[in-house]
């Protein structure tokens, strides 16, 4: 049975743990002891059709089941035959993308297919199940869908509960500090400034309410398009149940068909989008604490990376570079000049990110609040006072980022900072955060882009909404450049805006664990662009714990250090040697691997792949991955195993099936099992799948120090075809949207005797270097020839680690290695 939820008003007493149960009493204090009647649907007696929506009825509650695509089916509950508008911040366009469906029916069912998946609407109880064209069972209502009225608002808690076989798993649900299976567990969504939060405290600060479940090998997702607070039971309560449910709004959600987990991804990016290209820089290593000030302290960072040569991209500012932590504005005792501060640092390579809160302090001499106050833009409360809460400024007011007039308004105030040379712009405080009372008050009200409703429906969508904001109004500005934004609060969907980082979390091995199983869960829960503060945010790091969180910063999509302002300083050189040559090793290494990364991120955004991906992806057939969570391949081609153990000198992982190269030695590897690998310090357990063609750019200290005169191309041999992609465009422009960019398809093949390399290239874009670099390992045999485009290359050499080596032209279709 599903957890009886609460309104922050209400306490439920005398709670029935009977299914069948018709009454609950609630305690309130206002209208007494009154009952409140569960109800469930009940026969479904007949179904309309209109085009791909089919509505099915028990006479007064309706049922909408849409068929999106062949392997996504939306399911819609309306208690008394009304549904809500439709509309959705994270499905902003509903499109079908399939051509075949049918209604079927027989005397015992409603049955809506395509060619890839069933939705039966058993008529005598109205339960919902889902299967495969095979007609396997794959998801099966437990309890007919039902509601609950709340006597405290006037509308319904929403619920849906399906069976759990033994052995399904669960997975997804954005960032939850905990297990990366989520079998046996129970989470509420509800937006909180979390901080220094603990192992399996929840909630925390995104809701995603999305998971892909896995049994018998077949994956399937439901994504549940609810933004009031929502709960999740994964088996906890009954083992052989899986529940979700929420405090308000309509109960929708989405069938998403695999037969992989990969598929599942894919298709719920179709639905609620993909991460647009972030410009390149945003890929280097970032600085930040809370907080660089005055300039003097910043430019003495900017200029120890410089010293130091450790690879750095962007520096942040954190709150104490506004005037009294006022939005938009500069310290002027801190930083008198910061247009020519900002200059000279992009001169020196280095980017410029600024923090921004939603907190606008009560002010009428400061100009952001006379604008907002004048335009009526700030949230207000129930009885027309406008929200207030105390925030880092003091006592402020907060835009209403759901109005779409506000957003536009917020946007446009960025124009001062894109002029002063700011990059980038950071969302912090956003869930949203107000100090003593944790969040606005339920009765807030909201614009909701003209779906007009309470904070109870807008509270997990507001931080999404102000990077939206953020984000389009930086678009706006910047004109043909990418901005770049990063989020501490979200909503599905909010990886068409931005990047996320997984909070304040603290300098412990424990975090560095979590931190890994939360990046993994980010990529797969379709928010791609992830991180953690490297190094923990609050407490003290040691050398190595801090060493090994860089070694896995240098594989997280997002790569930033970050720190709190009462703890040490923690820049990659803070603690000394070994440490600092070792921190330089992997940050350069991030950026001999740019590339890669580049266009790993490509394949995302075009294909929908998520980036970080779980060994239980590789191989979601054998049980025991469901539970392996420290491993993860970044893309396709790397394998990654972070030490996450303090005096670690070696470690056991699993190779997932197939070949794999050791990164470090070279030593072919096979997979399918566990192995143990060395673990000293400078190093980290990292593994090339064999057929793989790894593009590399030099070292740089920040991306566009050089131009690109030759690209490296890493190519590990493999006797089964394998492709590789290799993206490159301008790097900071949305030219690639009308073509201008270069994909290239590697595709590699060998045998005993020879070595096949294919290569072919879509888009209009044309790098200005002539040539490859070829380094080719695991060659099983000694080449004599070799052959670009039918003509012979002459000059070829194997180094002393049997690596062979080679230049050609660019453009090759086709290169034979031989005997």
């Amino acid at each position: 049975m599903e957890e009886n939820t609460k309104d922050p008003e209400i306490e439920p007493t005398n709670v029935v743990a009977d299914e069948e149960e018709d009454f609950k009493h609630v305690n309130n204090p206002v209208i007494g002891l009154k009952p409140i009647q569960k109800k469930y649907l009940g026969t479904a007696n007949s179904c309309l059709q209109q085009t791909n929506k089919f509505y099915f009825t028990d006479g007064d509650a309706k049922v909408e089941v849409v068929v999106v695509t062949d392997q996504i089916i939306r399911v819609r509950l309306a208690p008394h035959g009304v549904f809500l508008d439709e509309f959705s911040y994270a499905v902003p366009k509903l499109e079908q993308k399939t051509t075949e469906f049918a209604l079927f029916e027989d005397e015992n069912e409603f049955r809506v297919s395509t060619n890839v998946v069933n939705c039966h609407i058993r008529k005598a109880d109205f339960f919902i199940s889902f299967s495969d064209a095979e007609h396997h069972i794959t998801s099966s209502d437990a309890v007919s869908m039902h509601w609950e009225e709340n006597v405290s608002f006037g509308g319904y808690y929403v619920f849906c509960t399906k069976t759990c076989a033994p052995q399904e798993s669960f997975f997804g649900l954005g960032d939850k500090a905990t297990e990366l299976n989520l079998r046996g567990k129970r989470f509420v969504n509800w937006n909180t400034d979390a901080y220094s939060f603990q192992w399996n405290q929840d909630p925390i600060y995104r809701t995603i309410p999305f998971y892909i479940s896995v049994n018998e090998n077949i994956a399937h997702g439901i994504f549940f398009d609810n933004t009031y607070k929502s709960h999740f039971d994964f088996g906890k309560e009954q083992n052989d149940h899986t529940s979700f449910w929420a405090d308000g709004g309509e109960l929708r959600y989405y069938y998403i068909h695999g037969p992989h987990m990969m598929d599942v991804v894919k298709n719920y990016h179709l639905l609620t989008g993909t991460h647009a290209m972030p410009p390149m820089w945003a890929f280097g290593y970032h600085q930040c604490r809370w907080s660089y000030y005055p300039e003097a302290k910043v430019r003495a960072i900017a200029k120890t990376f410089r010293e130091q040569q450790i690879p750095c991209d962007a520096i942040y500012l954190d709150i104490d570079y506004m005037d009294g932590y006022r939005c938009f504005t500069w310290n002027k005792k801190y930083f008198p000049d910061p247009k020519k501060m900002v200059k000279e640092l992009s001169d020196d390579g280095f980017k410029t990110v600024v923090i921004i809160d939603p907190g606008i302090r009560v002010d009428d001499n400061y100009w952001v609040f006379k604008e907002g106050k004048e335009k009526n833009y700030f949230c207000r409360r129930s009885d027309d006072y406008f929200m207030e809460g105390h925030v880092w400024p003091g006592r402020c007011q907060f835009p209403d980022f759901t109005n779409p007039e506000v957003r536009e308004w917020w946007g446009g105030l960025f124009q001062g900072l894109v002029e002063a040379g700011v990059a980038g712009v950071w969302n912090d405080m956003n869930e949203p955060a107000v100090f003593g009372t944790g969040t606005f008050p339920d009765d807030v009200r909201h614009q909701y882009d003209g779906h007009r409703g309470s904070h109870r429906k807008a509270h997990n969508v507001y931080g999404m909404q102000m990077v939206r904001a953020t984000y389009e109004g930086l678009r706006n500005i910047m004109k043909n450049k990418r901005p770049f934004t990063i989020t501490r609060a979200g909503y599905s969907g909010v990886q068409r805006y931005t990047s996320v980082w997984t909070g304040d979390n603290v300098a412990t091995w424990e975090h560095l664990k979590l931190g890994n199983i939360q990046l993994q869960r980010l990529s797969i829960s379709g928010i791609p662009f992830c991180g953690t503060d490297i190094g923990g945010f609050s407490g003290e790091p040691d050398g190595e714990l801090f060493t090994r969180w860089i070694q896995i910063g240098t594989f997280a999509p997002f790569m930033r250090a970050h720190s709190a302002g009462d703890t040490k300083e923690r820049e990659p050189w803070s603690f000394g040697e070994p440490y600092t040559s070792i921190n330089r090793k992997f940050i350069e290494l991030r950026y001999r691997l740019m590339p890669y990364f580049y266009s790993t991120f490509w394949e995302h955004h075009r294909y929908g792949f998520p980036i970080l991906r779980p060994i239980v992806m590789q191989e979601q057939g054998e049980y025991s991955n469901h539970y392996r969570q420290d491993e993860f391949k970044y893309g396709d081609k790397l394998l990654v195993c972070p030490v996450l153990e303090p005096g670690q000198k070696s470690r056991k992982l699993y190779l997932h099936k197939g070949q794999w190269y050791n990164f470090w030695t070279n030593e072919i590897v096979e997979g399918g099992k566990e192995i143990e690998v060395e673990t000293p310090l400078d190093t980290i357990p990292l593994f090339v799948k064999a057929g793989a063609v790894l593009p590399e750019y030099p070292v740089m200290q920040y991306v566009g120090e050089k131009e690109i005169e030759e690209v490296i191309l890493n190519v590990y041999f493999n006797d089964i075809e394998t492709n590789s992609f290799f993206f490159e465009d301008y790097g900071e422009t949305f030219a690639y949207e009308q073509d201008i960019y270069s994909e290239k398809k590697f595709a590699v093949r060998g045998s005993v005797i020879n070595f096949v390399i294919e290569q072919s290239m879509e888009g209009l874009y044309t790098p200005r270097y002539e040539t490859y670099q070829f380094n080719v390992f695991g060659l099983p045999f000694t080449p004599t020839k070799i052959m670009a485009d039918d003509k012979p290359i002459t000059e070829f050499t194997i180094n002393e680690n049997k690596v062979l080596e080679f230049q050609t032209n660019k453009k090759f279709k086709k290169i034979e290695i031989a005997v």
